[in-house]
């Protein structure tokens, strides 16, 4: 094994779960409720589930809402309760295990560079990574397998020399098409997802070392 290529959002660092609270803010608000369920519809996904938080929205209240004030004051919370999340359980101590091995490290998100970059840099992540390929890199984002080629490639290394780490269906699809051997990490939202098509599904990277990972896969 010869690296390790990281998701960012909900794997690194949740991003998800504040993006749903700011959300259930808005609809609180207005007396409604947000069902998780319907959340997760649209979280890693590719834009075809059909689900509009604000058509819901619109629809639950029962009369007409200003899309671009509630818009406006949702990304503001988001940015503010996304701030204030740590790296998730596990991460570091994979990134320095990987380190001490020599593995390559790379992290692919399709997410804008600006987002993943910022967030790795708040958290002293940055310099850590070897290379790191986001929306901005490639033509499609997952569940095309693009973004995992373009960190292989960045990395210098084959499908078979390397693990995907992902939490939503779109990434280990990506991860699959792509070849490399994929390990689902579910977050809060995510677990509520299909990813029963992953090599390997764990509930925390923190529940399996490094080492034990590699040799669960290499015994694949």
């Amino acid at each position: 094994m010869r690296a390790l290529i990281f998701d960012f959002d909900g794997l690194i660092v949740d991003t998800e779960i504040p993006d749903y609270e700011s959300w259930q803010e808005i609809y609180r608000q207005h007396d409604c409720e947000l069902p998780l369920e319907k959340w997760a519809l649209i979280v890693g996904g590719d834009g075809t589930t059909g689900f509009d938080p604000f058509d819901y929205l619109e629809e639950s209240y029962g009369q007409p809402i200003d899309r671009e004030a509630i818009w406006i004051k949702r990304r503001k919370r988001d940015v503010e309760i996304t701030m204030r999340q740590p790296v998730l359980p596990g991460v570091k101590d994979y990134i320095r295990d990987a380190k001490a091995q020599g593995l390559k490290l790379a992290v692919a998100s399709s997410s804008p560079e600006s987002w993943v970059k910022g967030h790795l840099t708040r958290l002293g992540l940055w310099e850590q990574f070897d290379a790191v390929r986001t929306a901005d890199d490639v033509e499609q984002t997952k569940p095309a397998p693009d973004l995992f080629l373009a960190a292989l490639d960045a990395l210098g290394v084959q499908a078979d020399e390397a693990i995907v780490l992902e939490d939503s269906p779109n990434g280990l699809t990506a991860a699959r098409e792509a070849g490399v051997f994929c390990v689902a990490v579910p977050n809060g939202v995510t677990k509520l997802l299909d990813i029963s098509h992953a090599d390997l599904i764990l509930d925390s990277l923190a529940e399996l070392s490094l080492d034990d990972l590699i040799t669960k896969t290499t015994s694949k």
